[in-house]
């Protein structure tokens, strides 16, 4: 697993700078703060998806099934009347965790196209339910009228979204931490030789399956806390959140910034959101065009991703130096 070789201390102020770049929009962008709050949400989505695609090696390009179930797992408790937030954040874990556990039984065993398959086939019937069971889910409009208590009982969810910007930034930055500390885990660094060589892992007795399911399941509860993150800050979930094209969109997002590096789906997220928020002001008609012309060129330019990029920079000035 490739890493950036930088000294820890210059790594330790690089990420506190970017973390507190990342608060400061709070004051710096208060009328962006709903598309801040989004990227903040979607790189956590981007991020449980390299857990298992990035790390852990599992191939899988329906990982939406967790995030929508996560978003209608948080907004259908709310609805019925328990709407703190927290508790329903831990609900949408508990939800996505045992849903990923179950199908890491079909998932893992499987070959690479087969894990295309079926992963692709359970986003597919999850969305189709999602839209059967209208009187639920309220179907193809989207489940309405989700209303959060305020924070701690006293924040409420304000229309400017100050509210909602702080609970995604302090549940994500929570949630990173975690992923950190377990990928530093000896559970992590067997992702890694797993990642690396299957057959060496299991010629030393690791349990290979059974880390994978483990794996897939905590990757799905991050997916699914993503997914209610979301329901719970717009208040709203709509159909698009368990379908497949939100699958190949967080992919892109991923493959962008960087798959197997730690920080590759925040920064992912951060550039693909921000392009596409301003090709979409700058030419309304076209912008898709433009978003795809961009795409192209940076799977052409940086290999690895941006974070693959940044590795080589660093790379090359310390052998200039």
């Amino acid at each position: 697993m490739k890493t950036l070789s930088i000294p820890p201390v210059a790594a330790r102020a690089a990420e506190a700078v970017f973390w507190l770049a990342l608060a400061s929009c709070l004051f710096l962008v208060p009328d962006r703060l709903t598309l801040m709050s989004q990227i903040l949400i979607f790189g956590l989505f981007a991020v449980s998806l390299d857990l298992a695609l990035g790390y852990a090696g599992i191939l899988t390009v329906g990982h939406a099934a967790f995030f929508g179930a996560g978003a209608y797992a948080a907004g259908l408790l709310a609805k019925h009347g328990w709407n703190e937030a927290f508790s329903g954040l831990l609900f949408a874990i508990v939800v996505t965790w045992v849903l990923g556990y179950l199908l890491s039984y079909l998932v893992v065993r499987g070959t690479d196209l087969a894990r295309l398959m079926i992963t692709i086939g359970v986003c597919v019937l999850l969305a189709e339910l999602a839209n059967r069971l209208s009187g639920y889910t309220g179907g193809s409009d989207g489940l309405q009228g989700i209303e959060m208590k305020p924070l701690l009982g006293r924040f409420e969810f304000d229309f400017f979204g100050r509210t909602a910007f702080i609970h995604a930034y302090v549940v994500v930055l929570t949630a990173f931490i975690g992923v950190r500390v377990l990928l530093a885990s000896p559970f992590g660094l067997a992702l890694r030789g797993i990642h690396d060589s299957r057959k060496r892992m299991l010629a030393i007795g690791s349990p290979v399956d059974a880390r994978l399911r483990m794996a897939y399941a905590f990757s799905a509860a991050l997916a699914g806390l993503a997914g209610a993150l979301l329901a719970q800050t717009t208040q709203f979930v709509g159909i698009e959140s368990i379908g497949f094209n939100r699958s190949a969109e967080i992919l892109i997002i991923l493959v962008l910034g960087g798959t197997g590096r730690v920080y590759g789906g925040l920064i992912g997220a951060i550039v693909y959101m921000l392009v596409h928020d301003g090709f979409a002001d700058l030419n309304p008609q076209y912008w898709m065009f433009w978003l795809g012309i961009f795409l192209i060129a940076s799977v052409l330019l940086a290999r690895g991703g941006l974070m693959g990029l940044l590795a080589r920079v660093v790379r090359i000035r310390k052998e200039n130096a």
